[in-house]
């Protein structure tokens, strides 16, 4: 892979290529056209073929990928059945949404990490087009995806509990309303650390897994006792990062539905 502007290839540009997204725009409307793409791309392909072996399911005995998706689906929805105590039909569509998406997103850390981006530019015949194909590396999807599940926390926060309990509990919860100003001031705390937490630990692990990628990449043809043992690692990893998320938003949605 090339430099930018003609200058030979150094260890810092070959990372600078790698970690550098497809942006347009600038300041805050700065979109990052790379993420979009692969994210919205990944969505489509995999929930798509969800619909797909959907319509075709039997009552039957499952066979094939019918059978891999009603474990992935029984899963989670035990999951939700055994951490979330109240009646809502929507949470477990939203951790099976959360938990199929972001595994298949985490999973493009999976595909050799020069073979994708070498691809786009023999595509687009630009051999300095930076792209990145881990959309769960660019905290700006990490952030619009917890703020996501942060909106939809105090939506349930207020329709199960109501506009009255739930300031009661905000303003009496932990040490009564003699303290008001501290309880307010603990809950702001609270839950602002919520999507910030939520956040950060998926970027910052599939962050540091990429990176990991990228400097076993410099080693050219002696990567490969590094890259396989890391990639068989990696497995767990992304699959780790998914279930924490999931399991986390099932956590919150549970605790925005019960009062103390």
């Amino acid at each position: 892979m090339s430099a930018a502007h003609g200058e030979p290839l150094t260890a810092t540009s070959y990372i600078h290529h790698h970690l550098t997204n497809l942006a347009v725009g600038s300041g805050f409307w700065t979109f990052h056209l790379d993420t979009l793409i692969v994210s919205g791309a990944v969505g489509l392909l995999v929930f798509g073929s969800l619909a797909v072996i959907a319509g075709r399911a039997t009552s039957g005995v499952p066979k094939g990928w019918q059978n891999f998706f009603e474990m992935v689906l029984g899963f989670v929805n035990q999951q939700v059945k055994d951490t979330y105590h109240g009646n809502n039909p929507l949470i477990a569509p939203l951790a099976i949404t959360i938990f199929v998406w972001v595994f298949s997103m985490n999973a493009m850390d999976l595909i050799p990490v020069d073979f994708l981006p070498w691809a786009t530019q023999q595509a687009t015949g630009n051999e300095h087009l930076p792209f990145k194909f881990v959309p769960t590396t660019d905290p700006n999807l990490t952030f619009a995806m917890s703020i996501t599940v942060f909106l939809i926390m105090m939506f349930l926060n207020f329709k199960v509990k109501g506009f009255g309990a739930f300031m009661h509990e905000v303003f009496a919860v932990p040490f009564g309303l003699k303290l008001a100003p501290i309880n307010f001031l603990f809950r702001v705390i609270e839950d602002i650390a919520k999507p910030i937490s939520l956040s950060l630990r998926l970027f910052g692990n599939m962050y540091a897994g990429e990176m990991v990628f990228i400097l076993i990449g410099l080693l050219g043809i002696w990567q490969l006792p590094l890259a396989l043992p890391w990639e068989l690692f990696h497995i767990l990893i992304i699959t780790l990062q998914a279930f924490v998320f999931m399991m986390l938003t099932i956590v919150y949605m549970s605790m925005a539905s019960e009062s103390h």
